[in-house]
């Protein structure tokens, strides 16, 4: 969940939106590392989806989370949504998937101890009212009628809207869960180049994350149905985004992209206003149908920019949104991967010089074969087991380089978050190959057995 901005002023001139990209640079020595992973909670003893509102519920979780732990409450109309403490917050996604949006910091040594202590406090909090939580892409048995909808204005909206505009968005939003790392960049050539290897490359991560085989109770026939959802959602705004590998590309080039994508909503005073469809551009003159005369502020701006979800995304910095959510091991395993890649200049260089030639079929090609066949598959001569194999070796070249020590001195660098994914390498098996030798193994095709077998 995107917390609504504040502040900012109105927007005199068409430059400020590029300038309000650019104040996202920053000097190598003060770059963070921001993770976000979502979870399902569930009943126990039902195994059906925790509703909002009750004893065993989103609420309270949310209210165990603030009583026990020391977190503040977010509210909207009265109704607790969120949570935040030290820079991070507890969020809601629309079927009430739990996210925690983590503060920045300095190192995955850091980031992982952070994310260990968020699942012990959510552990503790669901124990005691019957609830358990399961780290998958996408809700393996739950129908869509069964999701619980979260008290939120904004998925209100969005859901009225998704199926003008493509099939599986409510999918998405309410049956699907993702991992993901926010980045920072020192300039638009250093964001430029970080954008275009992160976009090439979030094929590789899809399939090494690859967790979300099922759906509906039964094999759906993808290693990362969570991504095959992506892909039939809102052409206008997701995808691949090929003008990123333009000649020229940088902050003006993505001004005019998220100009061009339709808005959502605009938040006044607590409540989001149905803007569906309608224009940033006309918004920027004065003309907007809700909201004739005003012109949109910096956080009116910086709202919209939350509303794009392409497979990278920049705001004052870059997000890597290609994998699935997973088990406790991996959640730390996806930010070592891009930060890997993208804070060591010699590793970013490697991973560029290895993506740099493909065109933007290819790229597309890539994402789509690495959601059904994860590590086994293969597009034009690149088999993707090769390339992951390239691609974390560059991943952990860049982890050593940049030799950030954790456990007081004791491990020398963050290399060692990568052990589960070179455990994939070693094996050709992800998650969902995992998952799927289990249903048609041990499980005899009963998916119920999943939730004792991979709950957190």
């Amino acid at each position: 969940m995107s917390i609504p901005q504040s502040g900012g002023g109105p927007i005199e001139s068409r430059a400020q939106l590029a300038e309000y990209l650019s104040t996202g640079c920053k000097p190598k020595e003060d770059w963070r590392i921001g993770t976000e992973h979502e979870k399902f909670g569930y009943c126990k003893d039902t195994l059906k989806p925790l509703p909002y509102d009750g004893p065993r519920s989103i609420r309270a979780m949310l209210e165990g989370l603030r009583d026990r732990f020391g977190w503040a409450p977010v509210l909207e109309g009265g109704k607790i949504i969120g949570l935040e403490k030290d820079g991070a917050n507890v969020s809601l996604e629309p079927g009430g998937q739990l996210e925690l949006s983590g503060a920045p910091l300095v190192s995955i040594h850091e980031t992982c101890d952070e994310v260990n202590v968020h699942l012990r406090e959510v552990q503790s909090v669901a124990e005691e009212i019957g609830a358990g939580f399961i780290g998958l892409g996408a809700a393996p048995i739950w129908s869509h009628d069964e999701m619980p909808v979260m008290p939120k204005g904004r998925y209100k909206l969005m859901t009225d809207y998704m199926d003008r505009v493509g099939t599986m968005g409510k999918t998405m939003m309410y049956r699907t869960c993702t991992v993901q790392v926010n980045l920072d960049f020192s300039s638009e050539a250093d964001m430029v180049q970080k954008l275009r290897v992160a976009l090439a490359l979030q094929p590789v991560a899809t399939a090494l994350f690859a967790n979300s085989p099922f759906l509906d109770g039964k094999p759906n026939g993808h290693k990362s149905w969570r991504s095959r959802v992506w892909r039939d959602l809102d052409a206008d705004r997701t995808g691949m985004l090929p003008f990123v590998f333009d000649e020229g590309f940088g902050f003006e080039a993505w001004v005019d992209y998220a100009l061009d994508v339709p808005m959502y909503f605009v938040y006044r005073d607590g409540v989001y206003i149905d803007a569906l469809g309608q224009s940033f551009r006309d918004f920027l003159e004065g003309k907007l149908p809700a909201l004739p005369g005003e012109v949109p502020t910096l956080s009116d701006w910086a709202d919209h920019l939350t509303t794009i979800f392409p497979e990278a995304r920049i705001k004052k910095f870059i997000e890597m949104r290609g994998a699935d959510g997973g088990p406790w091991r991996r959640l730390c395993a996806l930010p070592a991967f891009w930060v890997g890649l993208t804070y060591d200049q010699g590793a970013l260089d490697a991973a560029w010089d290895l993506v740099k030639d493909w065109d933007a079929e290819t790229r597309d090609a890539l994402r789509v074969a690495g959601s059904v066949d994860g590590l086994q598959a293969e597009v034009g001569g690149i088999k993707m087991h090769d390339l992951a194999r390239e691609v974390v070796a560059i991943s952990e070249a860049g982890l050593a380089a940049r030799a950030k020590p954790g456990a007081g001195g004791m491990i020398p660098d963050e290399t060692h978050f990568l052990n589960a994914l070179k455990d994939s390498l070693e094996t050709g098996r992800v998650p969902a190959d995992d998952l799927l030798a289990e249903y048609h193994g041990a499980w005899d095709g009963d998916l119920s057995k999943i939730y004792a077998a991979y709950s957190y």
